[in-house]
This record gives structure tokens, sequence and C-alpha cells, in this order.
């Protein structure tokens, strides 16, 4: 499985695909999640008693950046839908479930449906951490049945 790592990131273009995913996301989570404020200055504050659910932001970006990546590798290699389906899926899962934290733009557009969106917004807010625990753990295990499939499908030694 380590050789299948180094056969996708050894080409510069996924590598690419990779770091602006993982950017892009940590960008947009950051924001949403209330560590980085763009108006009216740019401020990036993490606190100690955030730290951790800090931390589970850059570990969502990172493993849906490298997962999402090889993904790419994989469908342009294999070709065929109907077996990658799962993966793709698994990802977008997985990147979706960390991304559940309710900032001010969650709160304004979940509120907006009524008693549902309160019950939304609060069970958001309420299990935030054991949902980016979670969104961790699939992404965990869609990287890992990328590396089985595509070291199975190039068939390398």
């Amino acid at each position: 499985m380590e050789n299948s790592f180094k056969l996708v990131f050894s080409n510069y273009r996924y590598s690419t695909i990779s770091i602006l995913i993982t950017l892009g996301l940590f960008f947009s989570l950051s924001i949403v999640s209330e560590y980085l404020f763009i108006e009216p200055y740019v401020v990036f504050a993490v606190y100690p008693d955030t730290a951790f659910n800090f931390s589970l932001i850059v570990i969502i970006s990172i493993l849906a950046g490298i997962v999402v990546s090889m993904n790419i590798f994989r469908v342009r290699l294999v070709k065929k839908v109907r077996k990658i389906g799962s993966s793709i899926t698994g990802t977008i899962i997985g990147a979706s479930a960390g991304a559940c934290s309710c900032g001010p733009i969650g709160f304004s557009i979940i509120t907006t449906f009524g008693t549902t969106g309160s019950i939304a917004s609060s069970f958001l807010t309420n299990y935030e951490l054991p949902l980016r625990l979670i969104s961790i753990i699939i992404l965990v295990l869609v990287l890992w049945t990328t590396l089985k499939s595509i070291s199975r499908e190039c068939k390398i030694t």
C-alpha cells in the first residue's frame, strides 16, 4: 500500500490537487467554525479550549485532500465508474460530516426552516465533536480502501 501512495503523489498534478483541496477545505472550515475572521481585519484565533476542535479541522482537511486526489488518480486509471462510486461517496460523506460546525452562517441558514431548523442547529452544535471524529474515521477507511484498490488494480509489488 505504501507503493501506491508513492505512485499517486510522485505525479505533481495529484500533489497539487491534494494541496489545493486541503487549503480550500481548511480555510472554509476555519471561517465557518470561527477560527479565521476576515472582516474588518484578517485574524486567526485559536484558544486553548478550542485547540482540539481546531486540530480535528486540520486532520479532516489533510485527509480529504489526500483521499480526493487519490480517488481522482483512481478514476483516471480505472475508467470504471460503477466500481469506484463507493469510495468517492465515502469521501464526500466524510468531508461534509466534518463541515457540520454551526457558525453564524449555519445559524442563519438553518433557522430559516423554523422548528426543524432549530432542532438541526441544536443537534449539530451539541454533537459537533463526535461528528468530526466520525468523519475522520470515514476518511481513514476510505483512504485505506483506496490504497488497497490502487495497489490491486495496478499490480504493484
